[in-house]
């Protein structure tokens, strides 16, 4: 099939996690609203031990977070203290300027657990990159989801398939969840302008295409193509309309670049609002240039 752009993801480590990456890439800078793409890998953890990311801050972005496997505390400058789990969906929306918190829940560190999903950023409208921050939870029961033909859909955020999640997305979004089991088949419609395809686990085919395991493929404009399961297959489908370039710098995403200086010497300085009990804090990478994304 023409048109199939294949991104492989890049391997990082953040306090410990791995991670897949394959947003933004030199190929793709984003899709509809995403910016960013984090495949937190499955990762068993003992007891004593857990994923701990300090306080570190963001603007112009709405992060969510998507568990498939294990729980997380969520803490920020808003005063929230969430525990997500497996299925929830965990939804901050930066604006001007948040900090905040993800780690193992304290009650888990004593025993071995697991963690397993995703985490993506999405970009604001300009109208709203300096806009007032907020924080939602989602329980895994909120969300819509269908089931029929061997096809299991949850819409995790956005509207799709004739669905509508209730996470208050600020622009055309989808964001689903696709189980397949084996010789099912999905049409991906072509209701928004654009789609990428990230295959988690198993075999599935796009068309005639081999979709890569762990690789976002992402889908020409404007053609409805059928998804196939080889095996028994889990993906996630991202997309909507796009917003304009955005700069990228760390944790700081903008249309304007002196947005991002402004971030940087005030997250530098201290002048950042402060997650409630939280002393330690990641600090400004002293390497590194502003990116267009």
């Amino acid at each position: 099939m023409s048109g199939l752009l294949l991104i492989q993801p890049r391997l990082e480590d953040i306090a410990g996690q791995p991670i897949l990456r394959p947003l933004p890439s030199a190929k793709c800078r984003s899709v509809g609203p995403f910016v960013f793409f984090d495949h937190m890998l499955e990762q068993a953890y003992p007891a004593d031990s857990g994923m701990n990311i300090n306080q570190h801050p963001h603007i112009g972005l709405s992060t969510l977070t998507y568990l498939f496997e294990g729980a997380l505390q969520h803490k920020d400058s808003l005063g929230s203290d969430q525990l997500v789990q497996a299925g929830d969906v965990s939804w901050m929306t930066a604006g001007r300027a948040v900090a905040h918190v993800e780690r193992t829940p304290a009650a888990l560190w004593q025993q071995p657990t697991r963690l397993h999903g995703l985490q993506v950023w999405l970009a604001l409208p300009q109208t709203e990159e300096q806009g007032e921050p907020s924080y939602s939870h989602h329980p895994a029961a909120s969300l819509p989801r269908s089931k029929a033909m061997g096809v299991a859909i949850i819409l995790i955020a956005g509207n799709g398939f004739c669905l509508q999640s209730p996470v208050p997305v600020r622009s055309p979004t989808v964001y689903a969840e696709l189980k397949l089991q084996t010789g099912a088949s999905l049409m991906i419609p072509a209701e928004h302008r654009e789609r990428a395809l990230y295959l988690i686990d198993g075999e599935a085919t796009l068309e005639e295409d081999d979709l890569p395991l762990q690789g976002l493929a992402v889908l020409p404009e404007g053609e409805a193509l059928t998804l196939s399961a080889s095996s028994e297959c889990h993906l996630v489908l991202i997309g909507g309309e796009p917003l304009g370039p955005r700069r990228m710098f760390w944790n700081f995403v903008a249309s304007d670049p002196a947005l991002l200086e402004q971030a940087k010497q005030r997250w530098h300085a201290g002048d950042w609002p402060q997650v409630p009990g939280e002393q330690q804090r990641i600090e400004l990478p002293t390497v590194g240039r502003v990116k267009p994304a």
